[in-house]
């Protein structure tokens, strides 16, 4: 299966670009944790959970739609951002000078942003209510609804006044 195939090409890619930091930093990268379970717009993302493994996650809708500028960009982009807060500190800057070294080191395009075509791995949108108060209609979110409907109460920041239900959703 391409899905499979795919999720074993980034795994060896990423293992790969540890390996090529290691050696140049002549220091043991240690381990990384691969999932494929990230959704919405981001490509990739790299966590660092409090003194435990960091996590790699990546977007495999994103992965299948952009295989070749995924594997050249997206992969050295998250494996470059775990070198680096591993061989620099946790106090350097997302995407500063030591996170551009590595993405150098990798022979990588230092970019911030992929510009994937994210139609298809957007989020669902929430549902509006609209709500009165004394100036305007407001548009809240269904989290926010739920809310007010639990007694949570919400105020217009112009005119200090409650906002009030006023239709169905939209």
């Amino acid at each position: 299966m391409l899905e499979t195939a795919l999720r074993q090409e980034v795994e060896a890619l990423t293992y790969r670009l540890l390996a090529t930091a290691g050696d140049h930093y002549h220091k043991d990268p240690d381990q990384v944790i691969i999932q494929f379970n990230l959704t919405g717009k981001a490509a990739g993302m790299a966590l660092f959970p409090h003194r435990s493994t960091p996590v790699i996650r990546y977007n495999t809708l994103l992965l299948i739609e952009n295989q070749e500028d995924f594997l050249r960009r997206t992969v050295p982009h998250e494996v470059a951002h775990v070198v680096a807060r591993r061989f620099f500190g946790q106090k350097i800057k997302p995407h500063g000078a030591e996170w551009r070294e590595v993405m150098q080191l990798f022979g990588a395009e230092a970019s911030r942003c992929h510009n994937y075509d994210i139609s298809r791995a957007s989020r669902r949108r929430l549902k509006r209510f609209n709500y009165r108060c004394d100036c305007r209609t407001h548009r809240l979110s269904s989290i926010r609804h739920k809310r007010v409907l639990q007694g949570q109460q919400y105020l217009c920041i112009d005119c200090k006044q409650p906002l009030v239900a006023s239709v169905d959703p939209e």
